[in-house]
């Protein structure tokens, strides 16, 4: 691990420099090697998936666990579309002059190196090495247990891409090991030769990093995602809305968990959600009064509110209007994503203003909330906390800044 470090340290003062040109050469040949190797890919693949269903891994963790011919190709197009982004470094932020004639600029820089910890889902892989080297960053990826083998065979078509450009293959390096003494060190710095720490995984993960780090975390807690349904929604379109929200993906850190709804609309809106709900194989649990509605629905407890399924459940409550919904939120969100489907524009603006998770939608699906769906080219995770990055990491927050002060001989009184 000291190891890797270094040579991560030395990779990253490759890049700092390196011209656009080598690092999408890097990126497009990595996306053609991803496609080459599908069928490896793949029987790395199946190696991590049979271990998970015998140890008895639920249905949305398979799901994110799982690979095939269309992820393993949407892969590949994410790669050509971080390609694809302006290059952010040493792109000028802001630029002004003083009256003593200094000229100041703001501009982008690399961090350095990052070290990213994530479990389950092999495209991050993909994902976090692609947004690092474009920001100009070496990275050190330790993947989870149960996809090592997926991640390994992904890495590998990272590794020829940085050849064929030319880039020291250290730039993007992976733990060779599910031990995880190794995650310990990473937490450590390495030495100092770690910059910045990015956890993606579940509330443990995400916990033991933010206890343990000795150097910067963009956190990424759990998604406790609400969607707040008032009596102003449009029926129609509140019905598929909760219904992507919650069942497209039930395992992403996006989809749906908790659904409030105005009680002045449960006459109009409340069974033709839920039935649609139902219909799609997605539990219900809730109290009483939607117990009634739906025959099918299950009590809740105080728990269901704090709860991230990423599974086919969903918890729902009614309450008073856009003031109880906010009272909801703001008393159990993780500040990830919430959504209001409302007509009325005085509901929109409160829950806009008075909500302050890091992505609102208003009459749009919790599940943009992808660095993909934001035109980033990909995420390494969505940032829940608030310094530095926030949102959906992409290049940009995968940069800092200087500033660069020209003179004219200016010396201070």
């Amino acid at each position: 691990m000291a190891e890797m470090g270094r040579e991560a340290r030395a990779a990253a003062r490759v890049l700092a420099t390196a011209p656009r040109a080598r690092k999408d050469k890097a990126l497009l040949a990595a996306a053609d090697a991803l496609l080459a190797a599908q069928d490896a890919i793949l029987a790395a693949n199946a190696r991590d998936l049979d271990a998970a269903k015998a140890n008895g891994a639920a249905a949305a963790f398979i799901d994110r666990l799982t690979l095939d011919g269309p992820r393993i190709a949407g892969i590949a197009t994410a790669l050509r579309d971080v390609a694809g982004l302006a290059d952010p470094v040493g792109t000028e932020i802001a630029r002004w002059q003083r009256p003593n004639g200094l000229d100041i600029a703001r501009v982008r820089t690399p961090l350095g190196v990052i070290g990213v910890i994530f479990e389950s889902r092999p495209n991050v892989t993909a994902d976090a090495g692609a947004l690092c080297l474009k920001a100009g960053n070496a990275v050190i990826l330790r993947g989870g247990s149960d996809s090592f083998f997926s991640s390994r065979a992904i890495h590998g078509a990272l590794v020829e891409g940085l050849k064929a450009a030319g880039l020291p293959e250290t730039s993007i390096q992976i733990v060779p090991t599910t031990d995880r003494a190794a995650v310990g060190e990473m937490l450590a710095g390495l030495n100092g030769n770690i910059d910045v720490i990015v956890p993606r995984g579940g509330k443990a993960l995400v916990a033991r990093v933010e206890k343990e780090a000795r150097v910067p975390v963009f956190a990424h807690l759990e998604g406790i995602v609400h969607v707040y349904l008032d009596k102003s929604a449009a029926l129609n379109m509140a019905v598929e809305i909760i219904a992507n929200a919650k069942m497209r993906r039930p395992g992403v850190c996006g989809a749906a968990e908790t659904l409030l709804v105005d009680r002045a609309a449960v006459e109009t809106h409340l069974k033709p959600v839920l039935d649609a709900l139902a219909a799609r194989g997605c539990r219900i649990r809730g109290d009483a009064e939607i117990q009634a509605a739906i025959a099918e629905a299950e009590p809740a407890t105080e728990d269901d509110w704090r709860t991230e399924y990423l599974d086919a459940i969903i918890s729902v409550k009614l309450v008073e209007g856009i003031e109880g919904a906010i009272d909801h939120i703001q008393r159990y969100s993780s500040s990830h994503t919430e959504a209001v489907i409302a007509e009325d524009p005085a509901v929109v603006e409160a829950f806009f203003n008075r909500l302050d998770s890091a992505i609102l939608l208003h009459n749009a699906s919790t599940q943009f909330a992808d660095g993909g769906e934001f035109g980033f080219g990909g995420e390494i995770g969505i940032a829940t906390g608030k310094m530095h990055a926030r949102g959906p990491v992409g290049v940009e927050q995968l940069t800092s800044f200087k500033y660069l002060v020209r003179g004219t001989g200016q010396t201070r009184p």
